[in-house]
């Protein structure tokens, strides 16, 4: 793939996660249930396209852990959208089955050194609460999406995450571009000045 695909695949991958986590947070605090589900399935909708797009990425660049992560995270993000049109209640069910997923997605995405230890600190913290929400929801408990102090608290971690991710994102998107710029005049110069000398 070009530099220049890719480049255009990360912005689409970074717009994804900010769109998610925008309507994501956006949906948790509108009262009305109809606004919330329509938030709630651009919000999913994005942070799939984004999550298949970044498995893709990190495939490609070998890091298999890592590509596992974002797999695992649109799998979880596919359970939770499955569940939006249900209502708060009728949607525990899915809602614990996506944060389970997404759990374990944030805890693969942040092993490896991929990203900023910040980065990979809040992602594991946010993983670690979203595994209580689905311990909880497993156990029998009716623990809605809205509900305080979790999963409500966690949010702000997960979005937190997805900043970090959009900002590996855009810093090595503007290296690649000074790099490029600065590699592409070199490489014609290099065989002349080695004929001539």
């Amino acid at each position: 793939m070009s530099p220049t695909s890719q480049r255009s695949l990360d912005i689409i991958a970074a717009i994804g996660l900010g769109v998610g986590a925008v309507f994501g947070l956006a949906g948790t605090v509108v009262l009305q249930a109809p606004v919330r589900q329509v938030f709630w399935a651009i919000d999913g909708v994005a942070l799939i396209v984004a999550s298949a797009l970044l498995t893709a990425k990190f495939l490609r660049k070998g890091n298999d852990c890592v590509a596992a992560g974002f797999l695992v995270f649109a799998i979880g993000e596919s359970l939770l959208v499955s569940g939006t049109a249900a209502g708060l209640a009728g949607s525990v069910p899915s809602f614990g089955g996506g944060v389970a997923l997404w759990a374990a997605g944030l805890l693969l995405t942040s092993i490896p050194r991929e990203f900023a230890n910040w980065v990979r600190l809040v992602g594991v913290s946010a993983s670690v609460l979203f595994v209580i929400v689905a311990a909880r929801i497993f156990w029998g408990e009716q623990l809605l999406p809205t509900s305080a102090p979790l999963p409500f608290f966690a949010y702000p971690l997960l979005v937190m995450t997805f900043v970090g991710w959009i900002w590996a994102l855009v810093k090595r998107e503007r290296v690649g571009m000074s790099g490029a710029g600065a590699e592409q005049p070199h490489r014609p110069i290099q065989p002349s000045g080695s004929a001539g000398g």
